[in-house]
């Protein structure tokens, strides 16, 4: 059965100074309804005062020929637009899913910005990076250089780790908290890590020199296993990249899966 294309999406606007105050959408005269309003709603208000004020609210349709579920987006998208100015007590159908929240262009927000990902990061056991350091304290690290303090700022919150130690294999799989910081700036607790009792010595070289110092990035681990007890078998994926996706390795993720009795497609929908 082909759904109704007789829909359209209206708006209100304040013939006083011409702003858009209230957003809708229907068929036939819904679009005029609203001006019988004597409630006491915020829109019903604005009428008053416009009628007060001895005019009419403009009344105009923006879009036609719509079906309902069309029209029901393009409502949701203009009062997103209009957010907290408009007079509107619902902000259109499924909103809260498909929208981001206001007040949240300051900062990357995962699945809008971004879209959660698995990733590879390779670790070695070093004097300045240490897995046992990683796996204790909830962080993985990069640096000395762009090259390699690059990749970890690519780790996004939200994102999945999957950790390979070098001629080892897999030993951890965790949720980024937060994006990368320099090792100076970073805390374990409120402690910081120059006050933790580091088995890499060096873990903070360089570390008034933000383009060569170590960059963290906080881990939630949900598997973090000794590296005597690395997961490994010939044909599973590895690099000598620092990181590398793991989105197109499903041989990697089912072997991992199935010895760690986790499922990424759940992982990285939780929280959405």
């Amino acid at each position: 059965m082909t759904a109704r294309e007789d829909y359209y999406v209206y708006v209100y606007i304040d013939p006083r100074n011409y702003e858009k105050f209230y957003y809708g959408k229907g068929c036939g005269s819904r679009k005029d309804i609203h001006l019988k309003d004597t409630g006491k709603s915020p829109k019903a208000r604005q009428i008053a005062a416009i009628r007060k004020a001895g005019c009419l609210p403009i009344v105009r349709v923006i879009a036609r020929g719509l079906t309902q579920d069309q029209a029901l987006l393009i409502e949701a998208t203009l009062l997103w637009q209009l957010g907290k100015f408009t007079t509107n007590l619902v902000a259109g159908h499924n909103s809260r899913q498909i929208f981001r929240e206001h007040d949240t262009l300051h900062r990357n927000e995962p699945g809008f910005d971004f879209s959660r990902r698995i990733h590879f990061f390779n670790m070695g056991n070093y004097e300045h990076r240490c897995w046992d350091d990683c796996r204790t304290h909830g962080f993985v690290s990069a640096g000395y250089g762009a090259r390699y303090r690059d990749q970890a700022k690519k780790l996004q919150a939200g994102d999945i780790v999957v950790v390979y130690l070098i001629k080892k294999g897999y030993v951890g799989v965790g949720r980024v908290l937060a994006e990368a910081v320099p090792a100076r700036e970073f805390r374990v607790g409120k402690t910081p890590l120059r006050k933790l009792r580091l088995k890499a010595p060096k873990m903070l070289h360089d570390s008034d020199d933000l383009e060569n110092c170590e960059y963290v990035v906080r881990v939630k681990w949900l598997v973090a296993n000794k590296q005597e007890d690395a997961l490994w078998k010939p044909g599973l994926f590895t690099t000598q990249l620092v990181r590398a996706s793991l989105d197109n390795q499903p041989k990697t993720r089912r072997y991992i899966e199935d010895n760690w009795n986790v499922r990424f497609e759940d992982l990285l929908a939780e929280g959405e």
